[in-house]
């Protein structure tokens, strides 16, 4: 070995691009970070060969004058900690790390003009090597050129992907930024393609609030996620979570469209992912995710968010608290939708529905022939049609829907018939809805259930031999700590020796349930999130079992008097628009869809 030395700060900023910069895509959210920090209310972005040969990020911010140019490429620079105070941060960036990361292993150009100032200034760094600042033409605020991406650490270069799977993960990561700051306009080209172009809210939305952080949400989750969600905002303890939550029945096979944003910051974590799938867990299957977009407030002082350089990691004082939040937060806005399910329902049974005839042209819906004139129909023919006809001649009764008291109509109809005694057809004054009579009752069942348990607490069961549960000291001691609340849940258990525990008592729910592995996921839940969801997750799942085998089968003849107090009992019932495993209870149609159906619209 070699004499111990210090390593040169070229070296070193290398080393730390490691950890900063992994992609293009990290360039790029670094240097976006950095435009929103100094105040911009436009920031555009142009790749070439998905940044790998050039990047740039122009902004219209406050800008820098030459001598901040020169430390701003310096380590750990920064204007963003005034009172050198880790636990109160309050931007994006904070470490002045990213400029001279991104410096050397590219061959980097950054040019800036102060509003006050009469001309901007230049500074190039190649892989490395600085340079002096020199006077340039520019507008107010700041332009970034990135060229050759890692042409300083070949080994890293090889490793990146096409051009187009690197401008996907860019545009993912400005996407994410602009969900949290819908006052900024963002666009991004790529190979003198548009990929994002997303103006700034405007006035009359912005005072609205809400309404331009779901305006912008749309148009990056699609106008689907904003006709289907619930918004959601409450308060714990000095923390908000505001934001927006898709109904259980818009939901996708990934959690790709689940964006948690903790101080303006996107992030990624597991213990907020969990909570998101805690909140859910008793109205989705475990395959399918639903679509969600939170934002949390958070007192500085309680966020760390100085956990790894890439800044998309964040950890919480009291998690407990902040998980509480979420779940009750997302099951509070999920109650509040009543009965409701998304639209995308009856769009996907229309999907369905469209006629199809056979023929490569459509049918002449209107008069034989297609023209104006009456066409030629043989005399005999004619007859035989008015004889089939006269009967539907007739006229029917009219049956009026009942209305509830105040007068207006019910929410999902009268039921007018059962069909295959699967299926209940109910009219209302915009259309018809279709309920699954077994779905439908398996949702109120299961409410029932959940009440119950609420107000009785969860029946125990004595075991006749206490079984040991051998865990390991850490392992053991978790779960003692907790046993109080696990009580609560049915679980009584106990300390036995050094490193295990002994179980008196289980939830009666949950019958012969595997003892040693309950523990054991409890213990290791307990270790990685610091809750016990899994007790809560099975005691669940058995009631929802229980709803399942024990509401209204497929195959049963109702009466229309049971039809109606169905019906009636899911327009009061949260969560009563799809069952326990995310599948809708009722699709509507609305009369002009059903006309459209028949080209009469």
């Amino acid at each position: 070995m070699s004499a111990l030395r210090q390593l040169p700060s070229n070296l070193v900023n290398q080393i730390a691009a490691g950890e900063v910069v992994e992609r293009p895509a990290s360039a790029v959210k670094e240097l976006v970070e950095n435009a929103i920090d100094a105040g911009a209310r436009r920031i555009a972005v142009t790749l070439k060969e998905g940044g790998r040969t050039f990047l740039s990020v122009v902004d219209d911010g406050i800008g820098m004058s030459p001598q901040e140019l020169q430390l701003a490429v310096e380590r750990h620079c920064t204007s963003k900690l005034p009172d050198d105070d880790l636990a109160d941060i309050r931007t994006l960036g904070f470490r002045g790390e990213a400029l001279p990361s991104i410096a050397s292993v590219s061959r980097f150009t950054i040019t800036s003009r102060p509003a006050d100032a009469d001309t901007a200034w230049s500074l190039a760094i190649d892989g490395g090597s600085k340079g002096k600042p020199m006077p340039a033409a520019a507008p107010k605020g700041t332009r970034v050129e990135v060229r050759d991406l890692f042409f300083a650490t070949p080994a890293r270069l090889k490793f990146l992907k096409e051009p187009r799977t690197e401008s996907s993960h860019v545009a993912d990561a400005m996407r994410r930024l602009a969900m949290a700051h819908p006052t900024i306009a963002f666009r991004l080209e790529s190979e003198e393609r548009t990929l994002i172009d997303l103006p700034a809210a405007n006035g009359s939305l912005l005072e609205k609030g809400d309404a331009a952080r779901l305006e912008r949400l749309a148009s990056i989750m699609g106008r689907e996620f904003a006709d289907n969600t619930v918004a959601v905002d409450a308060t714990r303890e000095g923390f908000r979570l505001t934001g927006f939550a898709g109904l259980p029945t818009l939901n996708r096979p990934t959690a790709q469209h689940q964006y948690l944003f903790v101080n303006g910051r996107p992030v990624r974590d597991k213990l907020l992912n969990g909570a998101v799938r805690g909140a859910y867990q008793d109205f989705l299957a475990r395959d399918r995710n639903p679509m969600v977009a939170l934002f949390l407030e958070a007192p500085p002082e309680l966020v760390d968010v100085n956990v790894h350089p890439a800044k998309t990691e964040v950890r919480f004082r009291d998690a407990g608290i902040v998980r509480g939040l979420i779940v009750g937060a997302l099951r509070t806005a999920l109650s509040a939708a009543g009965h409701r399910a998304s639209t995308t329902v009856a769009d996907a049974a229309l999907g369905a529905l469209r006629p199809h005839t056979g023929y490569a042209t459509p049918l002449p819906y209107g008069r034989p022939g297609g023209g104006n004139g009456s066409a030629a129909i043989p005399r005999g023919l004619a007859e035989a049609a008015m004889q089939f006809m006269a009967p539907l001649a007739e006229p029917s009764a009219r049956v009026e829907a009942p209305v509830e008291a105040n007068g207006r109509s019910y929410p999902l109809g009268v039921a007018r018939a059962q069909v295959h005694e699967t299926y209940i057809v109910s009219q209302t004054d915009e259309g018809v809805v279709i309920v699954d009579q077994h779905a439908a009752h398996e949702r109120l069942v299961h409410e029932r259930l959940k009440t119950q348990l609420e107000a009785e607490g969860v029946k125990r069961q004595a075991l006749l031999l206490p079984e040991v549960v051998e865990l390991g000291e850490d392992g053991a001691r978790r779960l003692t700590q907790r046993a109080a609340e696990l009580a609560d849940m049915g679980l009584v258990l106990e300390p036995f020796g050094l490193g295990a525990v002994v179980v008196r008592e289980t939830p009666a729910l949950l019958g012969e349930a595997d003892i040693q592995g309950l523990v054991r996921d409890l213990a290791e839940e307990l270790a990685e999130m610091g809750d016990h969801l899994s007790l809560k997750e099975k005691v669940e799942e058995v009631c929802g079992t229980l709803a399942c085998h024990t509401s209204v089968r497929a195959g049963r003849r109702l009466s229309v008097e049971e039809m109606n107090a169905l019906l009636r009992q899911m327009e009061a019932t949260p969560h009563s628009g799809q069952c326990n495993h995310g599948r809708p209870t009722y699709v509507e149609l609305k009369l002009a869809d059903i006309e459209r159906l028949f080209g009469r619209r």
